[in-house]
């Protein structure tokens, strides 16, 4: 992931949360927000998850599982992704099934909504 695709600042992860765009399950919850720009992605796993050591290596696969779905993603996004508990005894696999299935329930949001503004 390149650093032009990483949100850092604290502004503006509170502004895509505040946005109440989300998608969640037990694993992960997705906050996104549209942008001029193009997919921008900030990773955040709580202290509950474990030290330093464990929250930065699950901040890694994280990283890996976006950087293998480029390709799904939709275009001029930030995404919010947050860790929950209920992923740390998941395999990869099954990491990266239960985030393809939220960002395709995003998209599936998108298109509802633009169903929604043609009718």
């Amino acid at each position: 992931m390149k650093k032009e695709d990483v949100i850092k600042k604290s502004m503006e992860f509170d502004d895509i949360i505040k946005n109440n765009n989300y998608v969640k399950d037990n694993n992960y919850i997705i906050y996104y927000r549209n942008n001029n720009l193009k997919n921008r992605f900030g990773i955040s796993v709580g202290k509950k998850i474990g030290n330093a050591v464990t929250r930065n290596y699950y901040k890694r696969v994280i990283r890996n599982i976006c950087d293998i779905n480029k390709n799904i993603y939709s275009n001029n996004k930030d995404y919010i992704i947050i860790m929950r508990k209920g992923c740390i005894n998941l395999s990869f696999k099954e990491k990266n099934d239960s985030f393809i299935s939220l960002i395709k329930k995003i998209q599936n949001k998108e298109k509802d909504l633009k169903n929604e503004k043609e009718d």
